[in-house]
């Protein structure tokens, strides 16, 4: 069976929050630099440069990723992400198409981690290349059903 999905097109504002989300997710240890910092505070407690140099690393970890997101919307080898697509999904690959004719085949061994949620399903490749599938692109339940038992049978739900 093959899963057809309507046009789609992926919002940047939307991609910088589930980008940033998915880079928190995974990259949730480096919040405990800081922590480590501002314990120091504890050890020498004449003075607050501890604190403030823990307020300023994650900021600047925050910045840091925040930029590289915006600027990914901006660049134009990006521009495709965020066009309008369809996509065809089955066992094998998940087909993203541009057109008719001019598409781009993704093997599932190529995906990372996938995410069921309540309103959207989220395929994660790589840090920046993430596929976002609203449950309203899909033409019935059914399609929803089949993704998520081939999300299932590919390991990447429980």
């Amino acid at each position: 069976m093959v899963v057809k999905t309507k046009k789609y097109q992926l919002d940047t504002k939307k991609y910088v929050s589930l980008a940033m989300g998915g880079v928190l997710k995974k990259l949730w240890w480096a919040f405990l630099i800081p922590v480590v910092i501002a314990l120091f505070t504890f050890l020498v407690p004449t003075t607050n440069w501890f604190w403030i140099s823990a307020l300023i690393l994650t900021a600047l970890f925050l910045l840091f990723w925040y930029i590289q997101f915006a600027g990914l919307t901006q660049m134009e080898q990006a521009k495709t992400l965020f066009e309008k697509l369809s996509y065809e999904i089955d066992s094998r690959q998940i087909l993203i198409k541009i057109s008719s004719k001019q598409g781009m085949p993704i093997k599932w061994d190529q995906v990372q981690q996938a995410y069921s949620r309540k309103e959207d399903f989220l395929i994660i490749i790589s840090k920046v290349q993430l596929i976002h599938l609203p449950h309203k692109i899909f033409n019935n339940k059914n399609d929803i059903k089949f993704l998520e038992s081939v999300l299932k049978r590919k390991g990447f739900l429980k």
